[in-house]
């Protein structure tokens, strides 16, 4: 079977962005190739006592996608993306943004991801792909079993690992968690795991569903510590409704500024009075959006942490 292949030119600083956009469109998967240099802990984690010599970074950065025309409308998913593709160009720089249309032999591109998941370590917390084994020495650490699937994250990426170390700071036992945007569900897990005594998760993306039940199962996480709700938190009544009002002593929302910002208001009213807002996905050069959005909001800014180029910013709502 012939698939096609979708090559879409951009720029580094906007990869994380337009992948979510894709994801947004209903693109399952896209593979990237830059040369952006490796950071040191990148190094430590590829397992290879001498690295490929790599071209110069000219900041360029491919993305490719499939989709398989008899079973997908290619013509009307490709209008989407480049619909999307023209709303962020008004806001922000994607480079050229060209999309290169091939075809390509069936293969099982849906899992050579897999290939780049190793396990590494955000402190002393251990999060390993669910198909590999874990060492003696690890045993006695916190870890995590992750399968993201083709939707969502494996935890490597930044923003993931700003929420997991404030998760660290505020979760107690007992305490109630509501994580807007759970995906592969892994603050939610992180979160049981550190005591609290139920997460509530909530996603737009159906594919969350085994994703979460997976990694539950992985993770011996029992279904009555973490639920899901699948549902927009921002101008639905109805999921607010079902999420509840000042019940959660935590809220956790590792997404991008721009979602952050309408979304900020939205969950303050699930909140308990003194309950701890933990935000991520924020590029520096956007972290004002969300200070100012807590801050409209009614909340007291506690920290603004970074790492890389990324933000995360933590907020309390007043007693």
């Amino acid at each position: 079977m012939k698939w096609k292949k979708y090559r879409l030119k951009t720029i580094e600083d906007a990869e994380d962005i337009i992948i979510a956009t894709l994801y947004d469109c209903g693109i399952e998967g896209a593979e990237i190739e830059d040369k952006k240099p490796l950071t040191a802990e990148e190094k430590e984690q590829m397992f290879v006592d001498i690295l490929p010599d790599m071209p110069d970074d000219d900041g360029v950065a491919y993305l490719d996608f499939y989709m398989d025309p008899e079973k997908e409308d290619t013509e009307a998913l490709l209008s989407n993306v480049q619909k999307a593709l023209d709303e962020l160009r008004d806001s922000m720089d994607i480079g050229d943004g060209t999309i290169e249309e091939s075809e390509t032999e069936d293969k099982d591109w849906i899992n050579n991801w897999k290939k780049y998941f190793r396990q590494f370590y955000v402190d002393d917390i251990l999060i390993t792909p669910s198909w590999e084994q874990v060492s003696e020495k690890d045993q006695d650490k916190m870890i995590l079993h992750i399968d993201p699937g083709t939707a969502f994250g494996t935890g490597m990426h930044e923003t993931t690992q700003l929420c997991i170390r404030q998760l660290r700071k505020y979760v107690r036992p007992g305490k109630e968690i509501l994580d807007v945007g759970t995906g592969s569900g892994i603050l939610a897990i992180v979160a049981v795991k550190l005591g609290a005594g139920h997460v509530l998760g909530t996603d737009l993306d159906p594919c969350a569903v085994p994703a979460v039940k997976d990694n539950k199962k992985a993770n011996d996480i029992p279904d009555k510590a973490f639920d899901l709700m699948i549902g927009n938190m921002i101008g639905d009544k109805a999921v607010q409704d079902r999420a509840g009002y000042e019940k959660y002593d935590i809220v956790t929302a590792n997404i991008l500024a721009d979602i952050l910002v309408p979304m900020t208001p939205a969950v303050v009213p699930a909140m308990k009075k003194g309950g701890i807002y933990i935000t991520s996905g924020i590029l520096e050069d956007q972290a004002w959006k969300v200070l100012d959005a807590c801050r409209d909001a009614g909340l007291e800014i506690l920290e603004q942490t970074q790492q890389g180029e990324w933000v995360s910013v933590t907020a309390r709502k007043p007693e």
